[in-house]
Order: C-alpha cells, then sequence, then structure tokens
C-alpha cells in the first residue's frame, strides 16, 4: 500500500477529544474492560447503590463470573466512555437505584429488557424531576384543593420546612400577585377580586427538601388575621366574580417568565413600574435583574442561607423611594402559570392567601 495507505495511528489524546458527551455530569461508572478494550460487547446492565459515581456497572457478554470476580478486570470510567461504545445506554441513565438490565440487539433494533418484569425498554427514560415536573404540571390551577392539602403544605416535617421570608406593606389592601422582574406595575400583573385589611404582614414559604429537585418553593402564605382556614377558594382577578370561572377571557392565573413571584400592594407595583423607568433611563442596555436585583439577592441568601438557594430563593425588597416593602420569592420549578387561593374561616372571613407552586408528594 505504501506509505499512504497506511492507516494513521491515533494516539490516546486525539481519541478522547473525540469522545462525545451525552450527559454532562454523569459521574463515573464501573465497566468491564473486556468491554472497553472491545474483546466482548456489552451484555448485562444494572445500577446498585454505591458510595462512588452514579452506580451503573456494565458487563460484556463473553464475562464470566470468574473474570467480574476478579477487580483488575474492572475500570472506573466515565458513562459517556461506556455511551461511546454502545450509546443505547442512554437512555435508561435515569433508572434507579436496583435496575437490573439485559442489552439486545436484532432485526427490531437494540433495546434493554428489564430483567425483573420482562420490560422491553426501547425509548428513553426520563428524568424523575421531569417526570414530577409534568405530574404537577396538571396538578396546577384548579379550582379547589383539599383544605387537608394546605394544611400539609405548611406543617413542618422532614421534606418541608416553613420558612420566614420577610414582611410585605399594603397600604391600600390591593392585593397583586406577579413576576416581580417582567410584570409587577404592568398590565400583565393580576390584581385579585378581594381587599385585605391595610397594614403589613409577614410572608412565609413551604420550602420543599427535594432529593428529585432540590430545594423548592412549594407554596407562599400571607396570613391575614389569627384563626383556622376551614376552606380554601381560587382567588378571581378584580373585577371577576367565581360564578364567571371557565368563561372566555377570564383567567385566575398570574405568570411567571423570571422564575420569581411576589405579594405586593397595588400601590407598590405602581412605585415598582416609575421606579424602574426612571432606572432604565440612567441605566440604558442594563438588565435590572442582573445589576440590580441579583446583588440584593445575595445579601438575602448571605444573611439568611438555610433553605436557600445560590441565587434567587426570596427577599424582602425595600421600594427605594418610599421605604415600603414587597417580598420576592423562587416560584417552585421556575416558569409558568400559577394561582392564588384565599384561605376562609367558618364565616367566610379572609384568613390567609396562598400561592400555590408545586404538590411536594412528587418530588
Amino acid at each position: 500500500m505504501g506509505l499512504f495507505g497506511k492507516k494513521k495511528e491515533e494516539k490516546p489524546e486525539e481519541r478522547k477529544q473525540e469522545m462525545k458527551t451525552y450527559i454532562r455530569g454523569a459521574g463515573g461508572s464501573i465497566v468491564s474492560k473486556s468491554i472497553l478494550n472491545g474483546t466482548s460487547k456489552l451484555k448485562w446492565l444494572f445500577r446498585q447503590e454505591s458510595d462512588y459515581g452514579n452506580g451503573w456497572v456494565a458487563f460484556g457478554d463473553t464475562d464470566s463470573q470468574e473474570y467480574v470476580n476478579d477487580a483488575k478486570n474492572m475500570a472506573v470510567v466515565d458513562f459517556n466512555t461506556l455511551a461511546n461504545i454502545e450509546p443505547t445506554v442512554v437512555n435508561v441513565f435515569y433508572m434507579p437505584m436496583g435496575t437490573d438490565l439485559e442489552f439486545r440487539s436484532d432485526k427490531s433494533g437494540k433495546y434493554f429488557v428489564d430483567t425483573k418484569t420482562g420490560k422491553e425498554i426501547r425509548e428513553p427514560v426520563k428524568h424523575p424531576a421531569q417526570i414530577a415536573f409534568e405530574k404537577n404540571l396538571k396538578f396546577l390551577n384548579q379550582e379547589t384543593y383539599p383544605t387537608d392539602f394546605f394544611q400539609m403544605l405548611f406543617t413542618e416535617s422532614p421534606k418541608i420546612r416553613v420558612v420566614l421570608a420577610g414582611e410585605a406593606d399594603f397600604p391600600t389592601g390591593e392585593v397583586v400577585l406577579a413576576d416581580p422582574i417582567a410584570y409587577l406595575g404592568s398590565r400583565y400583573e393580576t390584581v385579585l377580586d378581594k381587599r385585605i385589611p391595610t397594614g403589613s404582614y409577614p410572608v412565609e414559604l413551604s420550602v420543599c427538601l427535594s432529593g428529585v429537585a432540590g430545594i423548592r418553593v412549594a407554596a407562599a402564605r400571607l396570613p391575614i388575621r389569627e384563626g383556622a382556614a376551614v376552606r380554601y377558594e381560587i382567588a378571581m382577578p378584580k373585577g371577576k366574580k367565581r360564578e364567571e370561572l371557565g368563561k372566555p377571557g377570564v383567567f385566575t392565573f398570574f405568570g411567571v417568565d423570571t422564575g420569581l413571584a411576589c405579594f405586593a400592594d397595588e400601590k407598590l407595583a405602581e412605585e415598582n413600574r416609575t421606579f424602574f423607568e426612571e432606572w432604565e433611563r440612567e441605566h440604558p442596555g442594563k438588565n435590572k435583574y442582573t445589576e440590580y436585583f441579583a446583588p440584593l439577592f445575595r445579601e438575602s441568601n448571605e444573611a439568611h442561607p438555610e433553605f436557600q438557594n445560590q441565587g434567587e430563593s426570596f427577599l424582602e425588597w425595600k421600594l427605594p423611594k418610599s421605604g415600603q416593602r414587597a417580598v420576592l420569592f423562587s416560584s417552585g420549578m421556575g416558569d409558568g402559570v400559577y394561582s392564588g387561593y384565599w384561605g376562609l374561616d367558618a364565616e367566610g372571613e379572609i384568613v390567609c392567601l396562598v400561592a400555590l407552586f408545586m404538590n411536594p408528594e412528587y418530588f
């Protein structure tokens, strides 16, 4: 073949550069060296509890029990190394501990079989957080929920912590639910149908400590008066009655597009609008979250690090001109549409207002 007919020998670093990253941060997996060196093909894949890596273990079709019992025949590699040898493993990466699979390849394609159930797995298995998110999406914005559900949200447990995020001032008693960065003070904010007595109120957060999604705000509550709520009803927008629920153009939700929500008074919402109109004129091209709010959230995080994520969990914000306060907080799993619910006592008096973001049972 001559010099130019010979295949150039690849250097190890060149092969490494060509490795495709299927899943970032996938972690280490135990793989038999027979798979890695190409003397066998993937046959068995199972996931076990492990202090190291992601728990996945892969054996080849020629591996004997004696072979895999010898630690020298096994290697810890990034899961993506295995995926570059057999990309089908990406489909099952998010399956839980205890999973035991057999890999098959036939005329119908490449797939796994769950050895415990016999079920064929041919499509990607969703991340647990994605499954929970989809369930949660269907759960939200119902007209009513059982009273016990709201009580659960604000009862401390291994999964739930009730956190005081600050106080909010209501000089007019007109309550606004809105994304404070995108919509507070705009025509897209939601002013609620019921007024509350003027004054200042604490804002409590139901913080979900999720093994799937991390620290999340499941709900926010504005306690209005003493007493127990015996029922909850969806908060209607100003000018609309519950009898109109479901009619065209009648919406009970508020939109979130920056991952944040707030309780605020309508007067503060208007002050927010005029303040940021002036701020944006003085800071052309600047982002009001990254330039203005982000440092304030960092200060809040440093002052109250318990049950907060880095960046934006909650903030008691004093408007610069009046000094009156609104409380900003992260909205569950992030952007979406959410609703408020009035908690009422036996006489129908308002006890509290709850903004609902997620059902902790799914997470």
